[in-house]
């Protein structure tokens, strides 16, 4: 179990990982050193895996997203997973329950790119089918 604080902490660095040790210190009213020790403490525990970039939005803006439900042959699923994972337009994957067994996050620069991605994700061996959903809008994103 998390305490607050570290709630707190991990509230602050989702929404800007980049924030200074010191400024996170001021933000939650505790010293700098605690708060280093809580952020290593959350990292070798696992809590933290990594930081990440998010993209602005001017740049986001101008990328196209599609959510891609995937079926898999399923003894060929993590030579699938392996080939996905090497699509860099591939931002996320997920394991689900139901009709298909992955969903994949595309993202690309135009919609001719992201056809040709999902050209290339039909084409993967494994795949049986696909059915992709356009973005038409972000609503919010944490």
């Amino acid at each position: 179990m998390l305490g607050k604080q570290d709630q707190k902490l991990l509230l602050l660095l989702r929404q800007n990982a980049r924030t200074s040790v010191s400024d996170l210190a001021r933000a939650l009213n505790l010293s700098r050193s605690t708060v280093q020790n809580r952020l290593a403490r959350l990292e070798s525990g696992g809590v933290i895996k990594g930081y990440s970039v998010q993209l602005g939005d001017a740049f986001a803006a101008n990328q196209v997203e599609a959510h891609v439900s995937i079926k898999v042959v399923q003894k060929l699923t993590s030579r699938t997973n392996a080939a996905l994972e090497n699509i860099s337009q591939v931002a996320q994957l997920f394991s689900v329950s139901g009709e298909y067994d992955l969903i994949a996050i595309v993202q690309a620069q135009s919609l001719e790119e992201l056809s040709a991605v999902l050209d290339e994700i039909g084409n993967l061996e494994g795949v049986e089918r696909t059915n992709s959903a356009v973005v038409l809008e972000t609503r919010f994103r944490r």
